[in-house]
């Protein structure tokens, strides 16, 4: 596996003009998928809805059936019909998904799209992508990931149903094509228990492969476990996207809508402006110490010479006084230097000894 890459800096990809990485907001991808279910119109208008709660980018699928899979009644745990079945229906053609990646990229958006057979990846190609999502199912298909990796294109690997090992085939092949790559953590569930989540494997992924930017690809049921990805380091989240979660289709129950995606990008950008720092006092707080620290301050009248105790200082706000309260045990049993005046800030040139 290489050390480095040439062509991007560690821990970053750039994905059309957006930069991508730890020094970057997040990267919200809505993914639209199949819940067009093969309507063009409907595809259109999810693409117009994320657009106007400011999503950066939509992904597709693109299936090319007979190259995909050999017909079969295979039913996915999340629907009710053959995946054969599904994928006719909502396949699109290519000059629709040549249509919906102009459109996309006309509202300033980027146009992702996952290929699921080699003649899928040729079309993508041939349209033009910034990007290829590899999906989940395909993590470990090595013979499409080699056919991808020869576009030399930055490639995001959904690693669902597989392990640090298979994984890291995938990857290897990525890195030796000199592919720019994010992995995304996934679970395989249709929706996805919070506990079978498992956010610890985004610090797996990043130990296991750090030359690699970390994302999570989430089907839960709520924007809660993509905004604790980013906490922990997620670069890039996606979930599931539609219009309306009235809509049929296998993908719909998972999916967020246009106000959870808002929230989510709002979410995100939020929680990566608050990491990092360290604990230290900021020259902003400087206002707030004024009126909220105590400083030693006398109270009651002290005259010359006499002894501070309890009895005649304490600690008041605010905080403008020379003697903070951290200080007032230096000045108890000391004595007054001349006279004090009660609710009077003590000042160090006041006291004796």
């Amino acid at each position: 596996m290489k050390k480095t890459r040439k062509t991007c800096k560690q821990n970053e990809i750039r994905i059309g003009k957006r930069q991508v990485g730890a020094a970057y907001p997040p990267l919200v991808i809505a993914e639209i998928g199949i819940n067009h279910e093969g309507v063009f119109e409907k595809a259109v208008k999810m693409i117009d809805d994320a657009a106007r709660v400011g999503c950066e980018c939509v992904k597709f699928q693109s299936h090319i059936i007979d190259d995909e899979m050999i017909p079969n009644r295979v039913i996915p745990a999340n629907a009710k019909e053959s995946i054969w079945e599904i994928m006719d229906r909502c396949a699109l053609s290519e000059n629709e998904e040549a249509k919906l990646k102009e459109y996309t990229e006309s509202k300033g958006m980027i146009f992702l799209s996952t290929p699921f057979s080699r003649a899928a990846a040729e079309r993508l190609k041939r349209i033009g992508l910034a990007a290829y999502k590899i999906g989940s199912g395909e993590c470990n298909n090595y013979p499409l990931v080699e056919h991808i990796s020869r576009y030399g294109k930055p490639v995001i690997l959904s690693t669902g149903m597989n392990n640090i090992k298979s994984i890291g085939r995938s990857v290897r092949i990525l890195n030796d094509a000199d592919v720019p790559l994010a992995i995304m953590h996934c679970t395989s569930m249709y929706p996805t228990p919070y506990n079978k989540i498992r956010l610890g494997a985004i610090a797996e992924l990043k130990a296991a492969f750090p030359i690699a930017v970390v994302g999570l690809s989430d089907h839960s049921l709520s924007n809660y476990p993509c905004l604790a990805a980013v906490a922990l380091g997620a670069s890039l989240i996606e979930r599931h996207f539609t219009s309306d979660k009235r809509w049929p289709g296998p993908d719909i129950p998972i999916s967020m809508d246009p106000k959870e995606l808002r929230e989510l990008i709002e979410g995100s950008r939020a929680i990566h402006e608050s990491l990092g720092g360290s604990k230290n006092i900021l020259k902003e707080e400087q206002p707030t110490i004024d009126f909220a620290y105590a400083c030693v301050v006398a109270t009651r009248d002290i005259a010359a010479g006499e002894r501070f105790s309890a009895d005649n200082i304490w600690v008041k706000r605010p905080g403008t006084g020379q003697i903070k309260a951290e200080h007032y045990n230096r000045v108890l049993n000391k004595r007054a230097r001349s006279e004090i005046k009660k609710n009077e800030q003590i000042v160090w040139s006041k006291i004796d000894g």
